[in-house]
């Protein structure tokens, strides 16, 4: 049996909260007996005192009450336990005599707990925690790293023994089958949508207002097209901060922007499918799932030229260094020319067949199978 341990609701951590499902059930459909178990929410569910206090409440939730949960879950002596995201390895010094692995999908708080200039600030409470997290890394058995760029981190972060734990590479599948959509099937799946109007042409930003999102470039190199290109600018996740909406009005291209907040799966299938391009300047990613969402749909993708943005891209994005804006804005404009987009969108699609969900749970079945062979 493996057991897979997920986070915790209150966090609202959705793209791990999608990786950990992605594993159940991928593993089930692979013949695996699985179990996902997470810290459930009792005392961070009152808030009442403040947003402070309910965090060390949920700290209670996480590492009391769940801590006694794993340990009962322990005593059934599960093959493998698997911690699904790096920011849960501490559990990892509470597991004896059980092969451990935990998916590793970003050490940037890491960094920023050290010093780096990752867009990742922590407090000393914080710092503290990604030390625990750091400790609890080197008590796994295998660390599995998303892309190259967290591998390199994790070689310099992570201090190695004979013993353990060894660092592996298991690239993510999508957690979705993104497609490309017929036009008509797209459109009316964005009909919806009162601000999109029929057939309107746009870029399309998706993430959250962390800074490391650097949804400020977004608005400056949207900017810069205004008077050469018609289209509008769509953020979908998170809403959009006042200081965001204040910026879009200093740039003089609120009148222009479309929110979506927290679109499902099928409605941002149908925005990847309709954009020009996806924009995605983030200044800092473990991987960058958006990119690979969007190639899957045949969507173009305008990203920096870090690493491992342009480990997804491949030879297939258009990438800039952050601060050439100009240049992010010119192929943002070449992109609006629909032969060029046909020509960038077919090179997505073909890139887009290295994030086989299939293909990563395949690497996992492998790599628990090398850990629990069969007695």
């Amino acid at each position: 049996m493996i057991l897979l341990i997920g986070n915790y609701p209150l966090d609202r951590q959705q793209s791990m909260q999608r990786f950990a499902m992605m594993m159940l059930e991928g593993l089930t459909s692979a013949g695996f007996s699985v179990e996902l178990i997470r810290p459930e929410p009792f005392l961070g569910r009152f808030r009442f005192a403040g947003s402070f206090v309910a965090k060390w409440l949920a700290y209670i939730d996480k590492f009391v009450f769940f801590r006694r949960k794993l340990a009962r879950k322990l005593r059934e002596r599960p093959a493998v336990v698997h911690i699904c995201d790096h920011s849960n390895a501490m559990y990892a010094k509470a597991i004896r005599g059980l092969p451990v692995v935990v998916t590793c999908h970003d050490l940037l708080a890491v960094r920023g707990a050290l010093g780096e200039a990752t867009d990742t600030p922590a407090s000393a409470t914080g710092k503290l925690l990604q030390r625990w997290i750091v400790r609890g890394l080197e008590n796994a058995t295998v660390v599995a790293c998303d892309s190259q760029g967290t591998l390199a981190d994790a070689r310099s972060l992570i201090r190695q023994t004979d013993e353990k734990p060894e660092l592996a590479l298991v690239t993510l599948g999508l957690s979705y089958p993104y497609r490309r959509l017929s036009p008509e099937e797209a459109c009316a799946r964005l009909a919806k949508f009162e601000a999109l109007k029929p057939g309107a042409r746009f870029v399309l930003h998706v993430g959250s207002n962390l800074r490391r999102k650097n949804r400020e470039g977004v608005l400056r190199i949207f900017a810069r097209c205004q008077d050469q290109w018609d289209g509008s600018l769509v953020f979908a996740g998170d809403a959009l901060s006042p200081s965001l909406r204040s910026l879009g009005r200093q740039l003089g291209v609120s009148e222009r922007i479309v929110e979506i907040p927290n679109p499902g799966n099928e409605s941002l299938e149908a925005l990847y499918n309709c954009a020009i391009a996806l924009l995605f300047p983030s200044t800092f990613e473990g991987f960058g799932w958006p990119i690979a969402e969007a190639h899957a749909c045949g969507c173009p993708v305008l990203c920096a030229d870090r690493e491992p943005m342009t480990e997804v891209t491949g030879s297939a994005g258009l990438t800039h260094p952050l601060d050439d804006e100009a240049a992010f804005a010119a192929d943002l404009l070449r992109l609006a020319n629909p032969e060029e987009r046909a020509r960038w969108s077919a090179k997505a699609l073909e890139n887009a067949k290295r994030f086989s969900t299939a293909r990563m749970i395949a690497e996992y079945c492998e790599l628990y199978r090398s850990l629990a062979p069969a007695k």
